[in-house]
């Protein structure tokens, strides 16, 4: 594993990096499992801010965290794991990712030819109480053959994916990149579709039709969604909503209350209680809101 620390550094399709980020390649993760079983789980504790360079594994992956959050950045796309959702992440699949401070981060790996069901892309999956408790069990070593492919069996039958599906993503568009990337490295930057064409030596008309070729989303949407994804880390690290809605730009506390709760379908005061309220349990605070297909 190879590290090395980086301070104020924008890494394309992620956030700027955190003073002290540590920066690893993906190594020591398991190429195959048990001979008796499918599934491989782990879990180890973030110390300081974390991000894996782009990497891919021969098995499945099914990743969550209590604690924090996970950003994986995925081809054009950009995750957010939070509290009671995972990520899976198929075999083959190239991919990076960050972890916060602290963060308590789990994994699991699944042998494809041993696995009776078959995402082809990434996918939140719900992290139900349940599916917790049968992927911890399995992270013993001293499980014996029956026990093992009973508790894989009953998780094959409840893994299942999050309503809530919550990925941005990327332009990739040289016509309007500078504007992901200008957000990105600041989400409350606050320029209007005007300045932005007047700035680039382009039209509004122009911006509009990029992103909504791209991405699916009008300029205004597509920032709207940059930022609850940004919010989201915010609040997990403990971020009072005032000072998350002063972070990301808003006027008031009460738009950045009214844009949170169109994409998530709860406020951003229920999710930071949410997550205070279960330190070391697990829970889906969060529902597919009106907006949730904005995401999808």
């Amino acid at each position: 594993m190879v590290r090395s620390s980086s301070r104020g550094e924008l890494n394309p399709g992620l956030w700027r990096r955190e003073a002290g980020t540590v920066v690893c390649r993906a190594g020591a993760l398991p190429e195959r499992v048990p001979a008796s079983g499918a599934v491989v789980a782990e879990f180890r504790i973030v110390p300081a801010p974390t991000e894996w360079t782009r990497h891919a594994h021969r098995l499945h992956e099914l990743v969550w965290v209590r604690g924090g959050t996970l950003t994986s950045r995925v081809g054009d796309r950009v995750f957010t794991v939070f509290e009671g959702h995972g990520l899976w992440m198929p075999a083959g699949v190239v991919h990076a990712g960050r972890a916060t401070e602290g963060a308590r981060f789990h994994s699991a790996f699944f042998a494809p030819d041993r696995t009776p069901f078959a995402f082809g892309e990434p996918k939140a999956i719900a992290m139900s109480p349940l599916l917790v408790s049968l992927l911890t069990h399995l992270s013993r070593t001293d499980l014996a053959e029956a026990a093992r492919l009973r508790a894989e069996a009953v998780v094959f039958d409840v893994i299942e994916p999050s309503e809530h599906q919550l990925a941005l993503r990327l332009p990739g568009d040289p016509r309007i990149d500078a504007i992901a990337e200008a957000l990105l490295d600041d989400p409350a930057d606050g320029r209007s579709l005007e300045e932005w064409a007047r700035g680039l030596g382009t039209s509004e008309r122009t911006i509009t039709r990029a992103f909504r070729r791209s991405t699916g989303l009008s300029f205004a949407q597509w920032r709207q969604m940059l930022r609850v994804h940004r919010a989201l880390t915010l609040l997990s690290d403990g971020f009072d909503v005032m000072s998350v809605s002063e972070r990301l730009g808003y006027a008031q506390p009460s738009s950045f209350i009214a844009a949170f709760r169109r994409v998530m379908g709860t406020t951003p005061g229920a999710f930071s209680g949410a997550v205070d309220a279960a330190p070391g349990g697990v829970r889906n605070p969060v529902s597919g809101g009106e907006n949730a297909g904005l995401s999808a």
